[in-house]
């Protein structure tokens, strides 16, 4: 059996071929990209819930102690002590000690795509 192929169809089937990979990569790229966005509002959300758990026990210690405490010493702690660590929370938050980026994801020095 001999198969007997004119150049142009040759051409045909390895630009075929080209798209069919092109479009596989750019598949594989897209979940890459999918995935991560994933992980960064799951990153998200955990933190929200650990921002209202936390407030909320600040605040329930808070009005327990304002409701039921002459002390004020007491009182100045349970209002000021809080502070003292949202204070500490926002300083961290708001120091950019690292810069994640793509290229640095790859393990390549420098530069972007090339």
């Amino acid at each position: 059996m001999v198969i007997s192929l004119s150049p142009l169809e040759i051409l045909v089937g390895l630009g075929v071929l080209v798209v069919v990979v092109l479009v596989w990569r750019s598949s594989v790229r897209r979940a890459k990209r999918i995935a991560t966005a994933a992980r960064e509002s799951a990153k998200l959300a955990t933190l929200s819930g650990r921002v209202a758990l936390a407030g909320a026990v600040f605040g329930g210690v808070q009005w327990v102690l304002i409701a039921y405490s002459a002390n004020t010493y007491l009182l100045v702690g349970a209002l000021g002590i809080p502070d003292l660590l949202a204070g500490l929370v926002l300083a961290r938050a708001l120091t950019v000690t690292t810069v994640d980026g793509a290229s640095g994801s790859r393990g390549r020095r420098g530069g972007g795509r090339r």
